[in-house]
């Protein structure tokens, strides 16, 4: 199958992940991708493909003659989507870009990267996500393997292969068996623009801060009322203005309020925290905690109650040991065309946990671009691409 038809194909399941399910995957409506995948997997020639009770894809490319003894090499990509805007019923379409805006529907137009001008894009109708993040990397990964398989002339090492539920909740390696994975070193295919490389990431938090309140009737609210909405107002004021996502860029870190709910009575916070360098992510959740103190200290205990809970952490110490991914990276894409860039992640991936569960996984592009929105695309171009960098990757593992 060419792979621009399998990833519209993949983009048509819907899969949005619930960060508050409480089940793994959090989602069913992730599970007929994942049996999708198994069938396509069987098709393509790969060996004991199947869904586990959790919904992981496993699969794994067999070694060509003499390649035996290379060690094993993962290639990991999820199949959920982010909740952060509708993920369903997904209309993928081409267009082709010729430098002007494109229309998406009557209220909302793109403007892509002027780069891509002359080229087919892949991009939905602004109702939707287009799903790119992760179903392109799920489609190049399919189609690298599916190629390799086809053609046992191609000198190659064993490849394991796996799909994931949940990452977009941060839950994606909670249930990774990396024991029956088998492999030594992995990627995530689960990045951005054509040509990026990552090995740094943030470390993350989230916090939840909770805002106890006193509400009586406001017609005799004075001396009386202790309005937790203007009380949680108070506590965002006292967050660095301008250390958030719209002020910060590069390796600059943040804090990102993402989720505001409740009343007079009660109200709750919901925050990410992240940042590169280990010990500025610390001194962030000290000064949440300061801040916590410090209306506390105004109003009264437990005006403020604030619960920090670590995500992830960056994996840089995990890669440096294994430059030689970094090193192989970079030449496949030289070797097909491709610009290589060493950029930080401005987020998280499955492999930034793998890395610190003993499977050091940086993370390659996709191809994609303007993620988690509804005017998400990906140039027809770079999916291609990536499926022949995958492919000179593999060829590379010694």
């Amino acid at each position: 199958m060419d792979i621009v038809e399998r990833f519209i194909t993949y983009a048509k399941f819907g899969t949005t992940s619930d960060p508050y399910s409480g089940e793994h995957p959090s989602t069913e409506t992730q599970w007929p991708l994942a049996r999708h995948l198994v069938t396509e997997l069987a098709e393509a020639g790969l060996e004991n493909p199947h869904v586990d009770e959790r919904c992981y894809v496993y699969a794994w490319l067999p070694a060509t003659p003499g390649k035996e003894d290379v060690p094993t090499l993962g290639l990991i990509a999820h199949m959920d989507t982010s909740n952060a805007v509708p993920g369903a019923p997904v209309h993928p379409r081409i267009v082709h870009f010729g430098g002007n805006t494109i229309r998406l529907n009557e209220r909302l137009t793109l403007e892509p990267n002027p780069a891509y001008r002359g080229q087919d894009l892949i991009v939905t109708d602004g109702n939707t996500l287009l799903g790119s993040d992760d179903k392109a990397g799920v489609a190049e990964i399919v189609s690298a393997v599916e190629y390799l398989a086809q053609h046992p002339d191609i000198p190659h090492g064993r490849v394991a292969v796996c799909f994931t539920p949940d990452e977009e909740i941060g839950e994606g390696a909670d249930f990774f068996d990396i024991q029956k994975f088998g492999a030594v070193t992995a990627y995530t295919v689960d990045g951005g623009e054509l040509g990026e490389i990552e090995y740094e990431n943030f470390n993350a938090a989230a916090a939840v801060v909770t805002v106890n309140g006193l509400n009586t009737h406001p017609g005799y609210g004075k001396d009386k009322m202790r309005n937790a909405v203007l009380l949680g107002a108070e506590f965002l004021g006292l967050q660095p203005p301008a250390e958030t996502p719209a002020h910060t860029e590069g390796f600059e870190g943040f804090y990102h309020v993402h989720n505001i709910a409740g009343n007079e009575s009660k109200v709750t916070l919901e925050f990410i925290i992240r940042d590169h360098d280990e010990m500025r992510f610390e001194q962030r959740k000290a000064l949440m905690l300061q801040a916590t103190q410090f209306m506390n200290l105004k109003y009264g205990g437990n005006t403020v109650e604030t619960e920090i809970k670590d995500q992830y952490y960056n994996m840089k110490q995990h890669i440096l040991p294994h430059w030689e991914l970094i090193e192989n990276a970079t030449k496949a894409m030289e070797k097909v065309g491709v610009t290589p860039r060493e950029v930080p992640i401005r987020g998280g991936t499955d492999g930034a946990r793998l890395s610190y569960l003993g499977l050091p996984c940086p993370n390659l592009c996709t191809g994609g671009a303007n993620f988690h929105s509804l005017m998400e695309y990906i140039p027809v171009a770079s999916l291609r691409k990536m499926e022949q960098v995958l492919i000179e990757l593999i060829q590379l593992q010694k």
